[in-house]
């Protein structure tokens, strides 16, 4: 059996006292790809905010590689090697696209190894070393999206976790960042996928949850996903 990289244990979190989370439950393999799944506004961004430490649990445990990440800085559950890449465009706009990566590689032990970090980046995404010098904010959003994973990954984490990377993206640029993650898959890479579309990670994750109104209320591969159509209508309105 794979060991486990993260332990999420029956965490309860929310804002200003009122939960959106409860009771969630789950676990991602060292070196497996998990997805996270279900409609806007039901937790899935929440859950990775608890994770990575931006949000406190009101109850429940997160372990990761054996260190309980509950009351850690978010500074520090990042030297552990958790690394939290969120949806939308969160970048310096007007910083030139390599300083941007290198703000990834903010922490020591990342920043002296930044060039190999920032070749492995420019690896994966061609298009940053071709725009290495240009204000990030001129980027087009497909670029803009690529830049905000490839800071991420300079960080050279244990543990990606993924927030809705297509959204709103045009569906070749999807398919682009869809290549990559395949590619840090076969590398062997952790990471945790948020999406609400869930045909668009059934060929990359190795296991699926659904998360429905701050509730885990399936989980399975991506075969059996597939064979649930209740599932799908239910809790996606989707037919895949």
């Amino acid at each position: 059996m794979t060991e486990a990289s993260l332990n999420v244990d029956a965490i309860t979190a929310g804002y200003r006292g009122r939960p959106v989370l409860r009771d969630v439950s789950l676990s991602v393999p060292e070196g497996k790809v998990v997805g996270i799944v279900g409609p806007n506004g039901h937790g899935k961004t929440t859950l990775l905010r608890c994770i990575s430490g931006m949000l406190p649990l009101s109850s429940g445990q997160i372990v990761f590689r054996d260190r309980i990440l509950k009351g850690l800085a978010i500074e520090k559950i990042a030297e552990l090697g958790v690394i939290h890449i969120p949806q939308g465009d969160l970048i310096f706009p007007d910083m030139s696209v390599r300083d941007n990566l290198l703000m990834g590689a903010y922490m020591p032990a990342a920043y002296a190894n930044v060039e190999q970090h920032l070749n492995a980046v420019h690896d994966l995404f061609p298009v940053l070393l071709e725009r290495r010098d240009q204000i990030a904010s001129t980027l087009s959003g497909g670029e803009r999206r690529m830049l905000g994973i490839g800071r991420g990954l300079m960080c050279g984490g244990r543990l990606l976790m993924i927030d809705e990377p297509s959204l709103g993206l045009a569906p070749i640029v999807i398919e682009q960042i869809y290549a990559v993650l395949n590619e840090l898959k076969r590398e062997g890479r952790t990471i945790l996928l948020v999406e609400e579309n869930a045909a668009r990670m059934l060929d990359l994750v190795d296991d699926i949850y659904l998360l429905d109104h701050g509730e885990l209320v399936w989980n399975g591969t991506p075969a059996e996903f597939e064979e649930r159509q209740e599932v799908l209508e239910t809790y996606l309105g989707a037919d895949l």
